[in-house]
């Protein structure tokens, strides 16, 4: 049942750095007097400053809510065949005569390509998409990639407003503005740093959303808390059920996760240093991912699930992390429902020497050298970039066998 309780509240947040992460602290610091059903994270990035709404029923609220932060005339919806079908028909309905046009595309990671990129460009011209105009990404994390990649490189770039319908979305690849496209050496190798406009995050679409795309995305919600927050993952071990189910949980869980992405991207927008330690699991996970050819075979928070637990596992491996915190994140992803092993993937496995290869084109990759994020412990990771490669070799053979 959803919690309809209109009272006010103060949303608290301030940002802590302890080490090499940056923790979410309860000390009150900033933000606005609010609905307890709406809540406001801002992303502070100057000139470049944006909100994350987070709420049930924003759909139905997206002109208000783009109107009162951007004067544009038009705007141009870029969404896939599956969305359209469930949620078109509001949205357009919420923007009216503001719509100038919908760009429909096939669903899945093979859309995300140069394949698609060119036609997607012509199209958004096509319907007279100007630089003061709007591209809105009304989609998972493909469109929503794909879409801002595409309106970073329009008319050398029009502003654009991301609309997540998934919860990986949600809580990663719609905030922070990494845009880009996957190509057979690995994913999203070619893209831009382009920051949207606004974040609309309605949970109510969460609702038509698949169980296992659900579970997939919740892989990036636990992360949050494996990587900087301690207190967090606690708290998802105990309300991680409340969280598949919806209400207040599912809509806390979303805001910690956008709290703890904000404070990480205002500290390094560019992924010249902290932002990386966003990419724990990714390094094992982008890999599998490529292998499986960016199939329904394994999805991405599929593959960030195994890549964490293989990070949590080579970590104690290298004597950094306990057994006993190794063992209590795998416990947690295996009880919501996610694979962390390697085996679990359908059909073929890749061979050590296979997923070290595609691990070489990682994007953290400097002077040849690939660089890890590693944990201490629970909410305690760490970027390393001096790892003993027999180490690693030695630790692949025993997982892909």
């Amino acid at each position: 049942m959803r919690c309809r309780n209109t009272c006010k509240i103060r949303v608290l947040c301030s940002v802590d750095r302890v080490n090499d992460a940056i923790l979410l602290d309860a000390e009150p610091k900033v933000q606005e007097t609010i609905d307890t059903n709406v809540r406001i994270v801002p992303v502070g990035l100057g000139a470049r400053s944006y909100d994350i709404v987070i709420g049930d029923g924003l759909l139905r609220q997206s002109r208000n809510l783009i109107s009162t932060r951007h004067s544009a005339h038009r705007c141009a919806i870029v969404t896939d065949a599956n969305v359209a079908g469930l949620h078109l028909e509001s949205l357009k309905q919420s923007l009216g005569d503001i719509c100038a046009g919908v760009v429909t595309l096939d669903p899945g990671e093979g859309t995300k390509s140069f394949y698609e990129l060119g036609p997607l460009c012509e199209r958004l011209l096509e319907l007279g998409i100007e630089r003061g105009d709007l591209v809105i990404a009304f989609g998972g994390g493909v469109i929503g990639d794909l879409g801002g990649f595409a309106a970073s490189i329009l008319r050398r770039g029009v502003n654009y407003v991301q609309v997540p319908t998934t919860l990986l979305s949600q809580v990663d690849s719609s905030v922070g503005g990494k845009t880009g496209i996957n190509t057979p050496q690995g994913k999203n190798l070619i893209g831009a740093f382009y920051q949207p406009r606004l974040v609309i995050a309605d949970t109510e679409l969460l609702e038509t959303l698949p169980e296992r795309q659900f579970r997939a995305g919740y892989a990036e919600v636990a992360k949050y808390g494996l990587l900087g927050d301690a207190d967090f993952f606690g708290w998802l071990e105990q309300n991680w059920r409340n969280v598949f189910t919806g209400g207040p949980e599912r809509i806390h869980a979303i805001e910690m996760s956008c709290r703890a992405k904000a404070a990480i991207v205002q500290a390094d927008e560019r992924e010249e240093g902290r932002r990386a330690l966003l990419n724990l699991g990714h390094t094992f996970g982008h890999a599998l991912e490529a292998f499986a050819g960016y199939s329904d075979r394994l999805l991405h928070g599929e593959a960030i699930s195994i890549g964490m637990t293989m990070a949590f596992e080579f970590s104690n491996e290298l004597g950094l992390c306990s057994g006993q915190d190794s063992q209590r994140a795998v416990r947690h992803l295996e009880a919501c429902g996610l694979p962390t092993r390697v085996e679990q993937i359908p059909g073929d496995t890749p061979t050590p020497d296979q997923l070290l290869k595609l691990m070489a084109q990682d994007k953290k990759v400097r002077s040849g050298v690939l660089t890890f994020i590693l944990v201490r412990g629970i909410g305690e990771a760490f970027i390393e970039g001096g790892v003993d490669m027999s180490k690693l070799q030695d630790f692949l053979t025993r997982k892909c066998n």
